[in-house]
């Protein structure tokens, strides 16, 4: 009888630590790039001892994850990139409302969920990047102007598919109208130098190259691109400084509905809008901080300031399924 006793308490004891220790950490579903994202989830085991467990695929597969997961997700966090797609998983209900003093002194509201489900962790601006050998500056003013005829055969597009250029779309829907908004981007279609690229890095090979003179891109791929090809004969352009500004989307994430580990995956998230974290978020992804009392990195900064829209990145979510159809009857593939 005591050693069946004492079994059972040896047992309890196990379980307790075993409690002890899942408490201890974080499980974090990543859209992220393993190496972007790594560095922040070290500096904060090293700060906090808590251990960061993360699994990383693509946006669409961890959101069916969670789904079919349900409650027995071993999931905390979220981490993915344009606010439509945080703005598609708060409405699958996978994400938990967050009433949070630290996130809303950190980061302004038009880059978090009014709901508090979810916040941006850094932000790239999805600006005009022009050839150097072909284009001055004084010829680019807006993202509307590149639908004008002198821009006839010298645009380039990345692919409509890509939820960045759906985000854009749903901005100017927002800002112009579906009609007025439709119109200009016929007129990128009209201008269009080739056919549409697949990612942001062959269309700034493509200006580059000569095959088109202008085009769209986020900050952080020329970043990317232009550490590796310092002569790179492609810089941005800051558009729409007399009126709304430039565009900017952000990567964020939210705890999910389910976390086994809420209130670790809370203080997770809000360390990660910190100044500290911010800066590290800023060096190593070459982005800008979505916390504005942080400086971007030199190499950003070096790209020079702009005003930026201050449209909510809600309505990136919001107008998806309008910027999608208005993209397809414009023809952009």
């Amino acid at each position: 009888m005591q050693a069946r006793t004492g079994l059972i308490a040896t047992l309890a004891l196990t379980a307790l630590a075993s409690s002890v220790q899942a408490a201890d950490e974080v499980v974090v579903y990543s859209a992220r790039i393993d190496e972007l994202i790594k560095p922040v989830f070290d500096a904060y085991t090293a700060k906090t001892g808590v251990q960061v467990k993360f699994i990383t695929d693509k946006e669409a597969p961890l959101l069916a994850r969670l789904k079919a997961e349900g409650a027995n997700t071993p999931a905390d966090l979220l981490i993915t990139v344009d606010a439509g797609n945080l703005w598609q998983a708060e409405q699958e209900g996978v994400l938990k409302p967050l009433q949070s003093e630290v996130i809303a002194a950190n980061i302004p509201p038009q880059y978090r969920s009014s709901t508090g489900a979810w916040t941006g962790l850094s932000l790239r601006a999805r600006t005009i990047f022009y050839s150097t050998e072909r284009v001055k500056p004084e010829e680019l003013s807006t993202y509307e102007a590149l639908a004008d005829s002198n821009w006839e055969g010298r645009l380039c597009l990345r692919t409509s598919k890509k939820v960045y250029n759906q985000s854009l779309t749903a901005t100017l829907i927002e800002t112009h109208g579906e009609a007025k908004a439709e119109e200009i981007v016929k007129g990128w279609v009209n201008n269009l130098a080739t056919d549409v690229f697949a990612d942001d890095t062959a269309l700034l090979q493509a200006i580059d190259a000569g095959q088109c003179d202008v085009g769209m891109a986020n900050t952080y791929y020329y970043g990317r691109l232009h550490k590796q090809q310092p002569s790179l004969k492609v810089k941005p352009f800051w558009p729409n400084q007399a009126d709304r500004g430039v565009h900017v989307n952000l990567s964020g994430a939210g705890v999910t509905l389910h976390a086994p580990h809420a209130e670790q995956a809370q203080k997770l998230l809000e360390w990660m809008t910190s100044a500290e974290a911010q800066s590290l978020f800023a060096d190593v992804n070459q982005e800008y901080p979505a916390n504005p009392a942080v400086k971007p990195s030199a190499e950003v900064a070096a790209w020079g300031s702009f005003k930026a829209d201050s449209v909510p990145m809600e309505v990136a979510g919001k107008r998806q399924a309008e910027a999608t159809k208005l993209m397809d009857r414009a023809g952009w593939n």
